[in-house]
């Protein structure tokens, strides 16, 4: 999970069938969200991260991508 750690059983789980390299994307993508996250933000940004680390695809828009780089840069400064 991009926000915590949980124990889930494995009958609980779905799967989305990825492949490999589409896993690499989703946890690349998760560790992004994870570095700019914190409650110190404003709450439309935190929904926004939320928001991305529950797509369903192993990729991010062009927008997405664009606002999470801002973001990123923001968070950096």
């Amino acid at each position: 999970m991009w926000d915590g750690e949980y124990a889930i059983g494995l009958q609980h789980l779905k799967s989305y069938n990825y492949l490999p390299a589409e896993c690499e994307q989703m946890r690349e993508i998760c560790n992004r969200i994870s570095r700019v996250y914190s409650s110190g933000l404003e709450e439309s940004v935190q929904r926004f991260l939320e928001s991305l680390g529950k797509v369903n695809r192993s990729y991010l828009t062009a927008l997405e991508e664009k606002v999470l780089s801002l973001l990123e840069a923001e968070i950096a400064n």
